[in-house]
């Protein structure tokens, strides 16, 4: 059994409720042992779009890493998740942000998520539900640390 770091976001339609159904759907791929609260956050890369809606959630897993990647891309399509521009709006969105204390680097599926230190809104959620990570949340700079404010 792997224990696996997912991160979540939405930022079209009812953000909130598609990211608690996201982290809902998450049963279909293990056991899920912890959720972060949802956070309100400012679009990353493309930043002319809505505030995001994001979470992270602790999943055990019998799942590889490859197949846990198919199978959450398969619920981001069942979850109404359409293809559109690198870091555009979205329905929903999954991440691996890590996978046991595997070091990956394939086509298509790198681990730890490689961005990850860098970017409060997947960040602080995983702080906040696994200490490993609560350092490098405290280090990021104020400016992306303020980008990232628990939903009320």
């Amino acid at each position: 059994m792997a224990r696996a770091g997912i991160g979540l976001g939405s930022n079209l339609g009812d953000p909130a409720a598609n990211v608690r159904a996201g982290i809902a759907a998450l049963a279909e791929v293990g056991t899920v042992t912890a959720s972060s609260r949802l956070y309100r956050t400012k679009p990353w890369g493309r930043t002319d779009q809505p505030d995001f809606c994001n979470a992270a959630a602790i999943v055990e897993t019998e799942l590889s890493p490859r197949d846990l990647l198919q199978r959450i891309k398969e619920l981001e399509r069942t979850l109404g998740r359409k293809e559109s521009e690198r870091w555009g709006p979205r329905a929903i969105d999954f991440d691996i942000l890590f996978y046991d204390e595997l070091q990956l680097n394939e086509p298509g599926l790198q681990i730890p998520h490689p961005r990850l230190r860098e970017r409060a809104f997947a960040l602080v959620p995983l702080a906040e539900i696994d200490e490993r990570y609560a350092a490098d949340a405290a280090n990021l700079p104020a400016a992306e640390r303020a980008s990232v404010e628990a939903n009320p």
